[in-house]
């Protein structure tokens, strides 16, 4: 009797084994179809796990509770996790702009969401965490090669300067065939590029001002390149013929 019961024990477990194994599949097929796969398992032991995202720039730490009895590997999906700890390393001396823009998004949006235990509180919840932090490095990484694109081909689109502070983008337009000379301010949050950026606008020379500018945004769908899109359509719009 004894024996039988073990054998149901062990046949549980290797079916729970192999659910897991499905639900890891799965999850990775997600996350490599929508090319958001952007950590990558540096440890993994009996008390914690450690992932990198961003070229190794930010780390999250999961340490886990005690292993349930039977779960030989620890990865049971109802193990407790005690805590989620996130860590970054980029040098803000010596990175570019770019590259601290980037990391200032991440950190905002690890920072709004609260406890990231009480989001994640069994290993179960670790592929959706692993999945929304994803998303959001995929995003910003996206945007901080679209700002390194402007500060190298700016010129093609009468960009005369590109300056960032803090999670704001300052681009300096000017163009004599329109008389025209502004700087439009857009605010950039961790959520680019899925909803419309808010922006100002400081006119210089000419009459390009607040209004001209709405017209353009809101011509310009939200999505993949957001910033570079808007940044042709001024430049096709506003600063091509004169005014």
């Amino acid at each position: 009797r004894e024996l039988s019961e073990m054998e149901t024990e062990n046949d549980q477990m290797l079916i729970q084994m192999d659910e897991l194994k499905k639900a890891e599949k799965n999850c990775r097929e997600i996350l490599e179809k929508y090319d958001f796969t952007e950590w990558e398992i540096v440890e993994w032991n009996e008390q914690q796990a450690v992932f990198h995202f961003l070229y190794d720039s930010v780390e999250l730490t999961v340490v886990f509770g005690p292993p349930i009895d039977g779960d030989d590997f620890g990865v049971d999906p109802s193990r407790t996790i005690v805590s989620l700890n996130f860590e970054y390393f980029l040098d803000v001396e010596q990175a570019p702009p770019s590259s601290c823009l980037v990391q200032r998004l991440i950190f905002q949006f690890i920072e709004s969401q609260g406890s990231w235990q009480e989001k994640c509180p069994t290993l179960y919840y670790l592929p959706q965490v692993l999945h929304d932090v994803s998303l959001v490095v995929n995003r910003c990484k996206i945007l901080g090669q679209e700002m390194e694109f402007l500060e190298r081909w700016g010129g093609k689109f009468n960009l005369l300067k590109t300056d960032i502070e803090g999670t704001e983008v300052k681009l300096l337009f000017s163009a004599s065939a329109a008389f025209a000379k502004f700087e439009l301010t857009l605010s950039l949050s961790p959520n680019y590029p899925s909803a419309p950026l808010s922006f100002s606008v400081q006119t210089h020379i000419g009459n390009i001002g607040k209004e001209e500018i709405s017209a353009v945004l809101s011509s310009v769908p939200v999505g993949h390149h957001y910033l570079r899109r808007i940044i042709t359509l001024i430049h096709q719009n506003l600063l091509q013929d004169p005014r």
